[in-house]
């Protein structure tokens, strides 16, 4: 299935045809990223299922009473995208998972192998847990509960660390189905350094890196 084939296919929603709560949405995140990232306007498609999706997402990926830190998040999302061979997926979390950990090679490594990245043990207990979620939940026993426990994770943790990778089994299978494909932007983002505003303005007296 050809990219051109997906977007005959599946075309992605118009800013200005989408209900007001979603358009205002979507120009947050534009104003925020420079950008509005492809997954948006793919499932901004179908408003509820828009809605349905991120109250979830968000549910997961924000919550404050886990003890998984953003990276910790983004780690699993990675690890478990490639797994489920997503490309949308790896790329765009990929990004966010070197900017929150600051290591510009960790995305790839997780992605290819994350029992060889530069990751801690406790991380690398997660993403066994997370991985068996992701690709045979069926088998999941006590002793895969009982491996994280030794490294400081408890019962809730574990439903995160499950949900987390149960939820993105979605998003990879919805990214695959609809042929969506990576913003261009997302390749590069916590590989090299992001401008500061004041670089970008042609008025400042003073051009400085981020």
């Amino acid at each position: 299935m050809s990219a051109t084939e997906s977007a005959e296919r599946y075309p992605m929603a118009e800013l200005g045809d989408l209900p007001e709560d979603i358009r205002d949405m979507l120009l947050g995140v534009q104003e925020k990223a420079g950008f509005v990232p492809n997954v948006f306007l793919m499932l901004a498609r179908r408003p509820a299922e828009f809605r349905a999706f991120f109250a979830y997402h968000d549910a997961l990926m924000l919550r404050e009473e886990s003890s998984l830190t953003k990276g910790d998040r983004e780690m699993i999302v990675v690890a478990t995208s490639a797994a489920n061979q997503c490309l949308y997926c790896v790329v765009a979390h990929g990004a966010l998972l070197r900017i929150y950990e600051k290591k510009p090679l960790l995305a790839d490594q997780v992605a290819t192998n994350y029992r060889k990245a530069d990751i801690t043990a406790r991380q690398r207990a997660m993403l066994d847990f997370a991985m068996k979620v992701a690709t045979d939940s069926a088998t999941l026993s006590d002793a895969d509960f009982e491996a994280l426990y030794r490294h400081g994770f408890d019962a809730e943790d574990a439903w995160d660390i499950g949900a987390i990778a149960g939820f993105f089994a979605l998003s990879n299978r919805i990214a695959n189905l609809s042929g969506m494909m990576p913003n261009a932007e997302f390749y590069l983002m916590g590989r090299v350094p992001r401008p500061s505003k004041t670089e970008n303005d042609p008025k400042s007296p003073k051009r400085a890196s981020a």
